[in-house]
């Protein structure tokens, strides 16, 4: 009878210890998949910070060109920032398929990807 304790406290062990190594794991891989999203995130923010430095001066300029041509530098600043309005608006109109869904599908595909090292 003392046998079939005693096994039954190492297999009572054995699946403590089980528990403890999956839930161990689990916290690993929730972490690895938060630094490669966080990562992943904070570069396109950088890039998108850097695109955005380059097109406010190209815009500036264009602006600036434009209005030489026109005799007014306020026009092309005018024309420039109605370009801007347009693709505010197309964006807002179709923000589900060009934000919402990229972005969801990306953090869905890190989420899922498993990685082999």
């Amino acid at each position: 009878m003392e046998k079939i304790a005693t096994n039954f406290e190492m297999l009572l062990e054995k699946a403590q210890d089980y528990t403890k190594s999956s839930i161990e794991l689990f916290k690993l891989n929730a972490i690895d998949k938060t630094a490669d999203i966080t990562a992943s995130l904070t570069f396109r923010l950088a890039f998108g910070l850097v695109v955005a430095m380059f097109s406010l001066f190209i815009n500036i300029g264009i602006s600036l060109y434009i209005g030489k041509l026109l005799g007014e530098t306020y026009l092309g600043f005018l024309i420039v920032s109605g370009f801007y309005l347009v693709l505010a608006i197309l964006i807002f109109v179709f923000r589900k398929q060009l934000i919402k869904v990229p972005i969801t599908n990306m953090v869905i595909r890190k989420l899922l990807e498993t990685k082999i090292r």
